[in-house]
């Protein structure tokens, strides 16, 4: 059972950054009553997430995150990709900081881990208030 933050970029993020994604990761997942996990958190360039987003998706442009669940039998299994330039300039559009669009990010596509879909409103809307509320219990909102 864990959550583990893989930089595959070759930079490095800050390592504070990465206990934060951990630990807001973590804590989703007991919020939302799993105890039995296991979740990559991977850190991706601009080239990695259009191969992926190409690969899994059929779209050739880069995202800000991607979610794979994996069967794990009664645990939740999975990876969630998060694009960090891509991230960075989210952060910079929305005006708030790198630290919470990656915990968004992160957030977003645990959510998604977990059944969670935003292509209907009504889907959008619920989805949309678990962040809120997660990111609110973290300290970052907006």
């Amino acid at each position: 059972m864990g959550v583990r933050v893989i930089d595959q970029r070759g930079a490095k993020v800050d390592p504070r950054m990465k206990r934060i994604l951990r630990r807001l990761v973590k804590a989703v997942l007991e919020w939302e009553g799993v105890s039995s996990y296991q979740v990559n958190l991977a850190l991706v360039g601009m080239d990695q997430i259009q191969e992926l987003n190409r690969s899994f998706r059929g779209i050739d442009a880069p995202t800000d995150v991607l979610s794979f669940p994996l069967q794990g039998g009664s645990r939740v299994v999975g990876d969630v990709v998060i694009c960090v330039p891509q991230a960075i300039a989210q952060a910079r559009e929305f005006g708030h900081s790198l630290a919470r669009e990656m915990a968004y990010l992160a957030v977003h596509g645990t959510l998604h881990l977990l059944g969670y879909d935003h292509e209907r409103t009504e889907e959008r809307a619920a989805m949309r208030a678990r962040e809120e509320l997660f990111l609110a219990r973290f300290g970052l909102t907006r």
